[in-house]
């Protein structure tokens, strides 16, 4: 029997923490002044939950391939984001999918599709399902809708060892793909945190982001050729190192979020795994003293694959510190040659602007039965969800939201969210939220921060007091120069700050394409564009 995933939130259903370990959690939360009832909310049964009659039939050539169950309808209903969640646990389904269908082949998904334009049925398209800003839940009711789960397209089909490259089917969950480029000593080496539930096609058409902070982060830096299923036909871009030849084919699916087509296949750029490794934590007292030591290390050319600042808060609730410093993560990697050097010179750059470095992980060459480093963070890095699903079980409101800004402004966009949450608590509850701040990924000319934010809830208004306070986030945000998300993607959730800021001849063109791929508007419907 396969391992069950939780439809009611993140991950695996048995990692979910039981009554005794959520009961210790919230003694520990409430220590940092963030009181719970230790009341733990019920998971509903599906089931049970009423979900109303299926609004459309499958022709019986495509029967085969449908699912009208409540449990995989309760499944394929929300993201995973603190709201979803919440909404999950009241057994509020109300946006639930008529059907799941789970293509098998492209000819599959072009018979759906077909059917979809004929018969004007709504279709999300679905990898993973971790979509954390609404991507995933077609709120618009006017019609029926088909939600189409892609992970029965998956595997790797072929390794070009010679060219660094691999082609892999869109729903191919992330420890599936590193599996199967294992045998070649290749990598992707891209770890979103969601890795362990989400696919290579989640990954392109949220232009998602990867765990390491510098160099190629993002997945639109790995994409070598894209095939695309779309009313309109089938698109393959052809697979070169680089093209002059007019705007890039490539482009105009990454980030498109299943609004203009379905990505069903890609060809991406893999290297060698890595074999030598050197980490440190570098502690600062002065948080704008750790900002301007990131900024050199980024800024000096050195790459590491790790430059993850954290505030004092960030240190003290993830990372365990109580000296109240912060803490900037460095850490650097090679298939071919030592990194030492590259730590040792990130080192002293921190100790210039006031850095006090732990000792440093020795360099060594990685044998093929050592632990993976990666692996060992990841074990460690996904855990978060867990934890704030049982802090939405217990009442708190618990969620996070980022962005990315110039070095230059930084300090002001900082300023400024910090405190329009913690008056957004005041104004809400009573008593300013808490906020943490960490860089998930820095270039050289600006962070990424991701923020965290802690608030009492109130039963019944959880979902009411998130949306204040992300509302006033994304106020600031967007007024102090920052961008709506750096790699959340827009989903239904941001699509108020995204249309304020693209070009407005930009979203005409958008709105071009979208009519002559989709002239149905049957794809994705909300997201990007109306």
């Amino acid at each position: 029997m396969s391992r069950p995933r939780s439809w009611w939130g993140w991950g695996w259903a048995d990692r979910a923490l039981d009554a005794e370990a959520s009961r210790r959690l919230a003694a520990r939360v409430a220590a940092f002044g963030l009181p719970l009832d230790g009341t733990l909310a019920r998971v509903p049964d599906p089931a049970g939950l009423g979900l109303p009659e299926p609004r459309l039939t499958p022709p019986a050539s495509l029967a085969e391939l449908c699912r009208t169950d409540p449990l995989t309808r309760a499944a394929h209903t929300h993201g995973k984001a603190y709201r979803d969640v919440v909404r999950n646990l009241r057994g509020e389904l109300d946006h639930a999918p008529d059907l799941v269908a789970y293509p098998r082949s492209e000819a599959d998904l072009v018979a759906l599709l077909d059917w979809a334009v004929a018969d004007d049925v709504a279709v999300v398209p679905y990898g993973g399902g971790t979509s954390v800003v609404g991507g995933v839940e077609c709120r618009d009711r006017s019609r029926p809708v088909l939600s189409i789960d892609l992970t029965g397209l998956s595997g790797v089909v072929e390794v070009d060892e010679i060219s660094r490259a691999a082609r892999i089917r869109a729903g191919t969950l992330g420890p599936e793909l590193e599996d199967q480029l294992r045998p070649s000593g290749l990598t992707l080496r891209h770890f979103p945190q969601s890795f362990e539930f989400s696919t290579l096609g989640g990954w392109l058409a949220t232009r998602a982001g990867g765990h390491f902070a510098t160099g190629h982060t993002h997945i639109e830096d790995l994409v070598a050729a894209v095939r695309v299923v779309t009313p309109a036909g089938v698109a393959g871009s052809l697979r070169v190192p680089g093209s002059g030849a007019g705007p890039s084919p490539d482009r105009l699916w990454l980030g498109s979020e299943g609004t203009l087509g379905v990505i069903t296949e890609a060809w991406v750029r893999v290297q060698s795994r890595p074999r030598f490794r050197a980490a440190a934590a570098v502690r600062f007292e002065e948080y704008a003293d750790a900002v301007a030591a990131t900024r050199d290390v980024v800024q000096s050319g050195l790459q590491p694959a790790n430059c993850r600042l954290l505030d004092r808060l960030e240190s003290m609730l993830g990372a365990g510190v109580r000296d109240g410093s912060c803490r900037l993560l460095l850490g650097f990697e090679s298939a071919d040659h030592p990194v030492d050097s590259a730590l040792n010179r990130a080192v002293q750059l921190c100790r210039a602007r006031g850095g006090h470095p732990d000792a440093p992980t020795r360099e060594k060459e990685m044998r093929a039965d050592a632990p993976d480093a990666v692996a060992e963070w990841r074990d460690t890095f996904v855990s978060a969800p867990y934890l704030r699903d049982a802090l939405a079980r217990l009442g708190a409101v618990v969620e996070t939201f980022e962005t990315a800004c110039t070095w230059a402004g930084f300090d002001a966009l900082h300023a400024a969210v910090i405190d329009a949450v913690a008056h957004a608590g005041i104004a809400i509850n009573g008593s300013p939220a808490l906020v943490t701040c960490r860089f998930t990924h820095v270039y050289p000319d600006g962070p990424a921060p991701y923020f965290t934010v802690y608030a009492a809830g109130r039963r019944g208004a959880e979902v009411a007091i998130w949306d204040q306070i992300k509302v006033a986030a994304s106020e600031a945000i967007v007024a102090n120069g920052g961008t709506i998300t750096h790699h959340h993607a827009v989903g239904r959730d941001h699509r108020p700050w995204y249309d304020r800021q693209r070009p407005d001849p930009f979203a005409l063109a958008l709105r071009a394409t979208k009519r002559a791929l989709d002239p149905a508007g049957v794809l994705n419907p909300g997201v990007l564009v109306d």
